[in-house]
């Protein structure tokens, strides 16, 4: 197969053990790699990516890759070989699967690979309910692959998107987005406080990591201008379906924390930012959330964040910011409040 990168990914390994049918088929069918993880061997033997993580996007497009978001015009090669990666949100493949057979001709190939702890165990079910076919071609690395063929379905794939009502907003959320279906205990307590302690006037206010967009909405409901930013596709169109819902506007851009906001400065920097990567904890995101937060706050600004009380933030805002102030603990989450030097 092309180049000699070994995979860090278990999932991947599993795919490189079937080295003689790659060569084979990439031949005659080019390599479509759908939700991928970022695995610098599996970049090196795909043609292109559909992928709803910019980081991914971004680590494709650097080799000279195709790379598309599922929200955007997609075009798949109609003789691609397409290996679907399972995530760890059920629904979310799920809604992969029928968006695949929305997009594919009747027939067209499609692998699907993932880990044993991440649910591929569940995947023939899954093809089964749906009326697919689904044969089991490996095994290994506590990673299963099945082969299976898109078919048109009765069940669409927009069906995935729920409407909820909380605080007064009509918010819209998708399989994958933080906290799907429903209003997060730590998003609840940091509104609670906001209401409390944030400034009438209006203010120009950041939203790293806007989920299903309930702060943006939230904010943007009582007059200050909102930019919401968010790694995840599935993450921005829920925001934005979410400001369309309750008539409200705000600026929605895909950004790795302050990745795409070059030199712009905000009154207030807002985030319940995440801290797990797949079943990890992960504090890569929130870590540059606020290192990054002095360089992006205007003069005054300030860093709000809520987080699980026993997450190590305290350390990190002291470093960034000498000190800071505890405004809201209910024993399960705290909101941190910080201000620019």
């Amino acid at each position: 197969m092309n180049g000699t990168a070994k995979s860090a990914s278990p999932s991947c390994q599993l795919l490189q053990r079937q080295g003689e049918v790659f060569e084979r088929d990439v031949a005659t069918q080019p390599l479509w790699a759908v939700s991928p993880p970022q695995d610098a061997w599996l970049i090196a033997q795909a043609q292109g990516v559909i992928s709803a993580d910019h980081a991914v996007l971004r680590a494709f497009q650097e080799q000279s890759k195709v790379a598309q978001s599922p929200f955007a015009h997609v075009s798949i090669p109609s003789d691609a070989h397409v290996i679907l990666f399972w995530p760890k949100a059920h629904e979310l493949g799920i809604w992969w699967l029928k968006w695949l057979c929305e997009h594919l001709p009747p027939g067209a190939s499609i692998d699907v690979v993932g880990e044993h702890q991440g649910g591929i165990k569940r995947v023939p079910k899954v093809l089964t309910e749906l009326g697919l076919s689904c044969d089991k071609v490996d095994s290994a690395r506590r990673c299963s692959l099945f082969a299976t063929q898109a078919q048109p379905l009765g069940q669409k794939s927009d069906a995935a998107w729920k409407t909820f009502e909380a605080l007064g907003l009509t918010l819209c959320s998708h399989p994958g987005v933080f906290g799907h279906g429903k209003l997060d205990e730590g998003t609840t307590l940091l509104l609670e406080t906001l209401d409390h302690k944030l400034p009438k006037k209006t203010r120009q206010i950041l939203d790293v990591g806007c989920g299903d967009g309930i702060i943006t909405a939230w904010l943007a409901q009582r007059g200050h201008d909102v930019t919401a930013v968010d790694i995840s596709e599935f993450a921005l169109e829920a925001t934005r379906k979410t400001l369309e819902a309750n008539e409200l506007t705000g600026r929605v851009l895909a950004s790795d924390v302050y990745q795409a906001l070059g030199d712009e400065r905000f009154d207030l920097i807002i985030s319940n930012p995440p801290f797990h990567q797949e079943r990890d904890i992960h504090y890569g995101a929130a870590g540059r959330l606020i290192s990054g937060a002095p360089s992006q706050l205007s003069r005054g600004g300030q860093l709000i964040l809520v987080a699980n009380a026993f997450l190590p933030y305290p350390e990190r805002l002291t470093l960034a910011f000498n000190r800071f102030e505890v405004v809201a603990d209910d024993r399960r989450f705290k909101v941190y409040w910080a201000g620019s030097r």
